[in-house]
């Protein structure tokens, strides 16, 4: 991994790094519909933003960190996002249904302008420009920005996008496809249908995220992306490219129990585990931090900490950071990925922010922590028992 590129409610790469070490979050009130009470939602700027802005943020912010210039056309890309475009599909059936001309709003421009310094006008779309819209845009996109001609993936797997994203670019690089690719997950989530829906399935939080608190009460969403440059071993020597870290291996696999709830069992969400940890030719005792999926929900947290304890009992160090960011849906997994990075990088790990009265007997991360952390795990436990598991390791000199 040779470059970063990310944004959430706590800012771009260093101030979410710097706000999460300091326990803020960005959770806070809003009320983006009016015809939708106010809830604690994690925002980018004041209002919800696109799909497609936040995917130039962020591949920009990635390219300059990796020391890249575009075009980039022998570059692969493998992005995701488990929403897409749905809130501009939310904007046009109203419009339609209503009958008037459907024009997209795009929001949050004085961030943007702040992110990146040249602007890019995003044109009207109507229902003539419907192909704009499809799942793939983020991937699609970025391709375009960025010149690429090699393969382009855009995965969805509900929370699970963004480590699926990860593993697919490093099975590009692992198969020789390519020496180079784009990966990540970006997700603007704060439309009206998702709020209602997630509002009406009781997994939204009232005051904020709590992860693993025996007082959670629910998610809380937020917009958010993260983008890295991937890149194999002898092109990351061969530019004497900075690297933050290296991919050892995933572990994937799916319930198919249930289409919100885990298995109780935990058995598929385990296999993830040792399926990653033998591919990384890892133990558990190896294993100097986990990235937990935390979302502060009654099924997910109990699930996560009973199989933490089953496999690596309490000895492992645990955060998760969207007590901080909120919960991305198809993005946060990128979003761990990256800071795991920033504590492979820094020799910190972050803390469980929201975290006051633990719930499970398991060595949460309280408060910033040095220590020596050689290898990491990212988990993401999506709807529909999609289980993703990611290993990072430190950069040997």
């Amino acid at each position: 991994m040779t470059g970063i590129g990310l944004v959430s409610a706590l800012g771009k790469l260093e101030p979410s790094w710097r706000r999460l070490l300091k326990g803020e979050s960005g959770i806070q009130p809003h009320q983006p519909f009016p015809d939708l009470p106010p809830r604690p939602l994690a925002l980018v700027g004041k209002a919800p933003m696109s799909v497609e802005n936040l995917t130039e943020l962020v591949v920009v912010e990635a390219l300059q960190d990796a020391g890249l210039e575009m075009p980039l056309p022998d570059c692969g890309v493998a992005i995701g996002s488990s929403r897409g475009c749905q809130g501009s599909w939310e904007q046009l059936a109203r419009k339609l249904r209503t009958g008037g001309e459907f024009v997209f709003d795009n929001s949050a421009s004085a961030l943007k302008a702040e992110l990146i310094a040249s602007q890019v006008a995003t044109p009207a779309i109507t229902l003539e420009h419907w192909l704009d819209m499809l799942p793939h845009k983020a991937a699609i996109a970025t391709a375009r920005q960025v010149g690429s001609t090699g393969p382009v993936l855009a995965p969805m797997a509900a929370c699970a996008t963004g480590i699926w994203a990860i593993a697919q670019g490093f099975e590009l690089i692992q198969t020789g496809q390519c020496q180079r690719v784009i990966v990540g997950a970006v997700e603007a989530p704060i439309t009206p249908l998702t709020l209602a829906g997630f509002a009406k399935m009781g997994a939204l939080a009232h005051t904020g995220s709590y992860p693993f608190d025996r007082h959670r009460d629910g998610l809380v969403l937020g917009e958010g992306a993260a983008v890295l440059v991937l890149e194999s071993a002898h092109l990351a020597r061969k530019r004497s490219a900075f690297v933050y870290g290296r991919v050892l291996g995933f572990g994937l696999t799916c319930d198919a129990f249930h289409v919100t709830a885990p298995a109780p069992e935990r058995r598929c969400a385990i296999s993830a585990v040792q399926q990653c940890l033998e591919r990384s030719h890892l133990s558990p005792s190896k294993i100097s931090y986990i990235h937990a999926h935390g979302t502060g929900t009654q099924l997910n947290d109990q699930n996560e900490a009973q199989l933490i304890e089953c496999l690596f009992g309490q000895g492992v160090p645990v955060s998760s950071t969207k007590g901080a960011t909120a919960h991305t849906l198809g993005a946060s997994g990128a979003l761990g990925a990256a800071f795991c990075l920033m504590a492979l990088k820094h020799q910190q790990l972050p803390p469980c922010v929201g975290l006051k009265e633990p719930a499970f007997k398991l060595d949460f991360v309280k408060t910033p922590r040095i220590a020596e952390i050689q290898q990491v795990l990212c988990f993401s436990f999506g709807f529909g028992g999609q289980n993703a598991v990611l290993a990072l390791g430190r950069q040997q000199n």
